[in-house]
């Protein structure tokens, strides 16, 4: 399955597979998607799902499925924290629509959501 949404203005490719559309169908609510962009020393960039997406702005991609783009940094910068999850807080980022991502994809495999976001144009396996 595949459609496009918009954030802040950008368009983004949203797929998901079969087996993430079933399990999608089983939901009471909408799982919120959360594509995390996450500022330090090094960049990093993360999908979140469920309870662990915490972007203040969703766009509804399914009826089910609803995906948010975060950017967050931390105050300090430390190497160590790459190992375990540091507490972010929201970026103040001036054009934060320069960074949303083009493409997003969602699976769920073994039990378990799992995405990839994309910040360059990728053409559709």
């Amino acid at each position: 399955m595949q459609t496009t949404i918009e954030l802040l203005g950008k368009k983004v490719l949203v797929e998901w597979t079969s087996s993430a559309d079933k399990k999608l169908q089983e939901l009471d609510q909408p799982l919120a998607v959360e594509m995390e962009l996450y500022f330090s020393c090094l960049i990093r960039k993360a999908v979140r799902f469920g309870g662990d997406a915490q972007a203040a702005n969703f766009a509804f991609a399914a009826p089910r499925l609803k995906i948010g783009f975060r950017p967050v940094m931390t105050k300090a910068c430390n190497v160590k924290d790459f190992e375990v999850e540091p507490p972010v807080e929201d970026f103040p980022i001036v054009r934060p629509e320069a960074f949303v991502p083009k493409r997003l994809t969602i699976d769920y495999k073994k039990g378990k959501w799992v995405g990839e976001f994309f910040l360059q144009k990728i053409q559709p396996a």
